[in-house]
């Protein structure tokens, strides 16, 4: 097969951007991708760097007719994982949660974060369980500032469940577009991503 210019379809080895992305839609299909979605929504709640949405998303642009289910799998395993944050702030902050603290670079907002707190309680677990900030450091300054634990688990179950079936709608209704885009400009969308997370950092940085 011959592309423009007369190339040879397959001549050219795709970039590493294409190859990780060509790797997780593959293995979106295989039997422990289920699996690996819930391990990864659990653990980015607690300590783990990489957002579910890395996962989450290619499952759900290889199988849209999955996406309720799958939106909800990641929101009962994130929620689950924010209660071992919650645990490592209430329990382990001396230790695991200063460490992780001192390793996303938050040691200057953090006193002024358990201070928001203190004034607008759940909302501001409903407001960033919805952004690109890593949910671990909102589920960990919870344990940290004692804050309600029954209360905490619906904050959780209403803004992760917001997030996730977001994107399900999304990718119910525009799951096909959404595809050629992406895979079109597959380059620009990692970098974007990464742009939201990092701005994400911060502005948690200045709360």
């Amino acid at each position: 097969m011959v592309q423009d210019g007369g190339v040879q379809a397959g001549a050219e080895r795709p970039g590493f951007i294409r190859r990780q992305y060509d790797r997780l839609i593959r293995a979106a299909h295989g039997p422990r991708a289920q699996w690996t979605l819930f391990g990864v929504s659990f653990a980015e709640s607690s300590f783990f760097p990489i957002p579910p949405d890395v996962v989450l998303i290619p499952m759900m642009l290889a199988n849209p007719r999955r996406a309720w289910w799958l939106a909800g799998l990641c929101t009962v395993a994130s929620v689950l994982g924010g209660l071992v944050g919650y645990a490592i702030g209430y329990f382990l902050f001396a230790t695991v949660g200063s460490w992780l603290i001192n390793l996303y670079g938050l040691q200057s907002g953090f006193h002024e974060f358990q201070q928001k707190y203190a004034e607008w309680g759940s909302w501001i677990i409903l407001a960033k369980g919805v952004t690109p900030i890593p949910y671990k450091l909102v589920t960990i300054t919870s344990g940290v500032a004692q804050f309600p634990l029954g209360l905490f688990i619906l904050s959780s179950i209403a803004s992760r469940g917001l997030r996730f079936f977001l994107i399900a709608v999304l990718m119910r209704v525009y799951g096909d577009k959404v595809r050629f885009y992406l895979e079109k400009y597959l380059n620009w969308a990692f970098w974007g991503f990464l742009v939201l997370v990092a701005l994400g950092f911060a502005v948690m940085t200045q709360i």
